[in-house]
């Protein structure tokens, strides 16, 4: 008879914390903010530069579309870096620092005063202006193609726990993104035409700085993946591949003399 002993009762297991009330609330925050601060920016910009600094309609439009294209543009820099060097953690973190840095020089420059002349803006304006949009478009480069699949990154596809959670985590995500715009496109849009566009662009200045904080908040209880290689990366090495050899067989078909016999494997042989 075996006299091996067992327990009457095994140890619990300690419970699974849920990834979406943990771990996700610091990425929907910093979406969110993130959307409110973006959009805080971009719906009423054709505004600020007709009425505010007297440009051109026509003109103004051309900036906005430009500034929105290069924001939609420069994610493929952001996507790159965090597959293949920094990884998504620290991409959105890096970008997000830059992204504060072009509003907080956006709002500075509605500080800088006006020509005594007032039927042209300063250019100083225009410059600063430019440039900060440039830096907030280089900065929407890292977060736009990275948070999404960075909150992807928490759950594990072997628990079906964290499957299901992972299909409600994507409903907040865009819920996130709407109410954040939904905010701008009202209630900053409002402060803009009504108030000040010093605190109307300094607000949402606030709302950058405050995404950064809550995924920073966040840091302790992430999953990250390791960056292997961009599947951007990839495609251009095929590409090169590709154009490297049709370069080499056109060059090396023109090096033949002309009216030389062309050898072909199976053919020459001798009659036996």
């Amino acid at each position: 008879m075996s006299d091996e002993r067992l327990p009457l009762l095994e140890p619990p297991k300690p419970e699974k914390k849920s990834v979406l009330l943990t771990v996700c609330p610091y990425i929907l925050g910093n979406e969110l903010c993130e959307r409110l601060a973006y959009y805080g920016l971009a719906t009423n910009l054709v505004t600020y530069l007709t009425r505010t600094l007297g440009g051109d309609p026509a003109f103004a439009a051309i900036i906005v579309a430009i500034f929105e294209g290069t924001c939609y543009t420069t994610p493929i820099i952001g996507a790159i870096l965090a597959d293949s060097k920094w990884g998504r953690y620290k991409t959105i973190i890096v970008f997000s620092v830059i992204y504060l840095i072009g509003i907080i020089a956006l709002t500075g420059s509605t500080l800088l005063p006006d020509n005594m002349d007032d039927a042209e803006a300063n250019p100083a304006k225009f410059y600063v202006l430019f440039a900060s949009l440039g830096v907030i478009s280089l900065g929407t480069g890292g977060i736009k193609p990275n948070v999404s699949a960075f909150g992807a990154d928490q759950f594990n596809e072997a628990d079906p726990r964290d499957r299901r959670e992972k299909e409600s985590f994507f409903n907040w995500f865009y819920l996130a993104v709407n109410v954040g715009s939904l905010i701008a496109s009202i209630v900053i849009v409002y402060i803009q035409d009504s108030v000040s566009w010093t605190l109307g662009f300094g607000i949402p200045g606030v709302c950058m700085a405050a995404a950064i904080g809550l995924f920073w908040a966040g840091r302790a209880g992430y999953r990250h993946v390791v960056p292997t290689e961009s599947p951007m990366t990839r495609v251009v090495k095929v590409v090169a591949a590709a154009m490297s050899n049709r370069w080499k067989r056109k060059h090396s078909g023109a090096s033949s003399p002309v009216g030389a016999p062309r050898v072909v494997a199976g053919e020459g042989a001798s009659d036996g």
